[in-house]
Parts: C-alpha cells; sequence; structure tokens
C-alpha cells in the first residue's frame, strides 16, 4: 500500500508540473483529488513519460517501469558521451510518440539497431530493432520518476578505462565550485 502511495505522489507531481492540473488547499479543507482523477493517475494510460532536453519530442509508455541496466559497451558510450547509457526496455505496442515525432532522426549503429534522437537538441531518446517486441528507453529522458538500482552493469568488457562504478568518489548534491580535496 506505501509503495502505491509513493508512485501515485510521483504521479501527481509530475502532471502537476506538467500543468494537467492544480491542487489547492487550505488548512480547513486539505487538497483532495476526486476518486476518477485518482483512477486515472493510478490506472490511466500513461505510467511513464519522457521527452528530450528541448522538450520538442515526448513519448508515453502505458506500461510498468521494469527492471533496467547499465550498458557500458562503446556504442551507448560513444552516443551518449559517457560512461554509460541506463536502459530500459518497455512493450513496443505500449510505446507512443506524443509530441515532435516530426523532429527525429534514426542512426543506424549497428545492423538492424536504430537509435532515435531529436534533430533539435540531440538527445537519444530510444532504441529499437523493428523486429523485437520491445524499445530501449534512454532512461535519462524519462520525466517519471523510478525507483533502482540497476539490475546490472553490462558490457563491462568493454567499459571507459577510467571510470569504476566501484570507486569511492566523493558524491555531490550538485556542482562543486571547485574539486573535492584529494583522497
Amino acid at each position: 500500500m506505501q509503495a502505491n502511495l509513493r508512485v501515485l505522489r510521483a504521479i501527481i507531481a509530475v502532471r502537476a508540473r506538467a500543468g494537467e492540473f492544480v491542487l489547492t488547499a487550505s488548512p480547513a479543507r486539505p487538497a483532495r483529488l476526486s476518486c476518477a482523477l485518482q483512477k486515472d493517475l493510478i490506472y490511466g494510460k500513461s505510467m511513464l513519460t519522457g521527452s528530450c532536453l528541448c522538450g520538442a519530442v515526448a513519448y508515453e509508455v502505458d506500461a510498468e517501469p521494469a527492471p533496467f541496466v547499465h550498458c557500458h559497451c562503446q556504442t551507448c558510450r560513444k552516443t551518449h558521451g559517457s560512461a554509460f547509457s541506463s536502459v530500459m526496455p518497455v512493450p513496443r505496442a505500449a510505446f507512443r510518440w506524443v509530441r515532435g515525432d516530426e523532429l527525429l532522426a534514426a542512426f543506424e549503429s549497428s545492423p538492424g539497431k536504430f537509435r532515435r534522437f531529436c534533430t533539435r537538441c540531440g538527445s537519444h531518446i530510444m532504441a529499437e530493432r523493428i523486429a523485437q517486441p520491445n524499445v530501449l528507453l534512454r532512461m535519462g529522458c524519462l520525466d517519471t520518476p523510478v525507483a533502482g538500482p540497476a539490475r546490472a552493469h553490462i558490457w563491462r568488457s568493454d567499459a571507459a578505462s577510467w571510470y569504476d562504478p566501484k570507486d569511492a568518489t566523493p558524491e555531490l548534491p550538485e556542482a562543486a565550485a571547485s574539486p573535492p580535496p584529494a583522497r
């Protein structure tokens, strides 16, 4: 029950930020959602939403979050300019573009695998193999909060030499004005 309440609160927060509805409250009259709105939020069409950096491209997925992985293959590293890419498979039948699909471009990074990205901001949004039942969401583009941790780090045999997921690098809540002190 508590997990359902956390998910509902996360969905409400995301949709309220998107301007889908406004909650008003006072000490005498706490904010309440109608039963219909609660049902829509819990069982509605969109369990996951995502968008690119500029917001021109967006998608919805009618599915629960799936276990995800951090992929360290060279193609993912180069596509994202990062040590790895966090990837979540979702059913193709549950995935749909809701905005900006005309702004998408695709790059065939390996035979049959297409990486789709926004032509305005360059965000890599998803990848797919046309004959496969799932598409691969790039989790950095998710707008819906998703609980972790990842199921696994994959393609560690291809990982960047400069990154070790087990190191004890200091973690900072935001950018530091200067580098942290040496260990």
